[in-house]
Parts: structure tokens; sequence; C-alpha cells
């Protein structure tokens, strides 16, 4: 009887301890899975959207026509950072490479 009683009190001793354990183990977990969400839905995507803007800015050239901050027009040079857009006959202005939305 004596070592019944002692094998209860030892598992009463020690079940806060199992019961923290598991909490952690469930919390990290849960983090885990969050996180694996959040890249499959969001990081994952925008990293492939961006590589694909950015191949679209590489292959910029003299001639294409582009959609540049909201004003549509003919590439006459393009620089590093920088290209040179015609938006009408005898008109030039130069833009940042970044603002280019779309190419024709």
């Amino acid at each position: 009887m004596e070592q019944t009683v002692n094998v209860v009190e030892n598992v009463v001793q020690t079940a806060p301890e199992a019961t923290q354990q598991g909490g952690f183990m469930g919390m990290l977990l849960y983090c885990v899975v969050v996180f694996g969400i959040i890249y499959l839905f969001m990081v994952r995507p925008n990293k492939k959207r961006m590589a694909e803007y950015q191949k679209m800015l590489d292959s910029l050239q003299v001639g294409n026509r582009v959609m540049a901050a909201g004003i549509y027009g003919e590439i006459k040079k393009v620089n590093e950072k920088t290209i040179e857009v015609e938006i009408a006959k005898g008109v030039v202005v130069e833009v940042n490479k970044n603002a280019v939305a779309s190419v024709e």
C-alpha cells in the first residue's frame, strides 16, 4: 500500500512538469505551422513575382513601349538605373527603371 502511495505522489509531483513541456511543444508546433502557412501563401509567391519583375526590367530595350509612372511612351535610351522615355514627339523624360509597370 505504501508503495502505491509513493507512486501516486510521484505522478502528482511530475504532472505539472509534463503539462508545461507539452504546452511549450504545442506552442512551438503551432508557431512552425503558422510560419509555414505564411511562407507558402505570402513569401514564396512574392519572391516569384519579384523575380519576374526583375527579369522584365533587365529585358528593357530601345524601342519598347512602356508604361512608367502612369505615362505611356517609347524607350529612347537605357541606362543602368534609369531609362529615357519619349512621351510625345520631341518630349523625352528620364525615369527610374523601377517606375516601369509594364512593357507592351
